[in-house]
């Protein structure tokens, strides 16, 4: 005996494997008049089995379109409706766009590069110095944050010269950047231990 798991799966389990076989049986006749006829009388039972579908040139469409699917693309019939094709039913999914805008160093970030192309671009005066002063700060944070065991001044200065295509260079035998330290933990001191009061009768 043959289960039904020993079969090949069906391509569309709502019509049942017994619309599957009339369809594979519609494919080996010969003759295309007795296939056009075969396939009108599936059709029939396909209809059949979807009652709650209004009977409308959609629908049939639909039924065409399925019959087609279900016989692989394969069967020679003469279609009533223009019926869909193999790429129409599997259409390869588009290609997603990726940027190919890569981080130069992953520690700074990609809002730092921005903001130091931004800046490069400002006329000089306090207000450039301000933020270059202030981004320069701010890549030494992030550079101890990725580097706790050290920092190199001179280092940042030219990463910020090379973000800018040497529109920010400064001197590291001028600039001085701050020190930051990490800051001291507090003590964990003795937890009092609070004595649970008696309930009161």
């Amino acid at each position: 005996m043959i289960y039904n798991t020993q079969r090949r799966p069906l391509l569309l389990s709502e019509y049942g494997r017994n619309v599957q076989d009339l369809i594979d049986f519609c494919m080996t006749l010969e003759d295309r008049e007795a296939r056009n006829l075969c396939a009108r009388g599936i059709i029939g039972v396909m209809r059949r089995l979807t009652p709650r579908e209004a009977n409308t040139p959609e629908k049939e469409q639909k039924l065409w379109d399925h019959l087609n699917i279900m016989s692989g693309f394969a069967l020679d019939i003469d279609f009533p409706f223009p019926v869909v094709t193999a790429e129409e039913a599997h259409p390869e999914p588009a290609r997603l766009p990726y940027s190919d805008n890569r981080i130069k160093w992953r520690h700074y970030g990609r809002n730092i590069e921005k903001m130091v192309s931004r800046v490069a671009e400002l006329e000089e005066g306090e207000d450039k110095d301000a933020l270059i002063y202030m981004l320069a700060h701010q890549m030494k944070k992030l550079q101890l944050i990725h580097n706790p065991e050290g920092v190199d001044d001179a280092k940042i200065l030219r990463d910020l010269a090379i973000y800018s295509h040497g529109k920010i260079d400064l001197d590291p035998a001028t600039y001085l950047l701050h020190e930051y330290k990490e800051a001291p933990q507090p003590e964990k001191g003795r937890k009092q231990v609070r004595k649970k009061k008696k309930p009161m009768y």
